[in-house]
């Protein structure tokens, strides 16, 4: 067993499945969206992009990009998150809910396309 693969595995399953959890729930009420779940999802998702630099294939670019795109889309989600907690005179209202439950469902996508690939990807890798 190569105790690598099972390192990135483990992250970019670990970056989905904690973006999920973060993402489920009404779209437009904060309750059911945890910021430290989100905090998590951001962390998680930035060691999954880290642990994909460095494979030169045609399919680790694709595997960079799908991380990349997660990462900005969480942090795109923790800044509305900050601005209207912190900086808006409306706060955290029902309006910036669904900016940050909808930029995290982007970030879900990205991961749900890099799982797919991974598994792919495993399934066509001869012994």
């Amino acid at each position: 067993m190569n105790s690598e693969k099972v390192v990135f595995g483990f992250f970019i399953v670990l970056a989905l499945t904690l973006n999920f959890g973060f993402f489920l729930g009404d779209i437009d009420s904060l309750a059911h969206h945890n910021v430290y779940e989100l905090f998590a999802a951001i962390v998680v998702s930035l060691i999954a992009t880290v642990l994909k630099f460095g494979d030169r294939t045609h399919l680790g670019a694709i595997f960079l990009a799908t991380s990349l795109v997660a990462d900005l889309q969480l942090i795109v989600a923790a800044f509305i998150w900050g601005y209207a907690a912190h900086v808006s005179a409306a706060g955290l209202d029902e309006e910036a809910a669904v900016a940050i439950v909808s930029f995290s469902g982007g970030a879900l996508l990205a991961n749900i396309i890099s799982v797919v690939l991974l598994v792919a990807e495993t399934m066509t890798v001869r012994r």
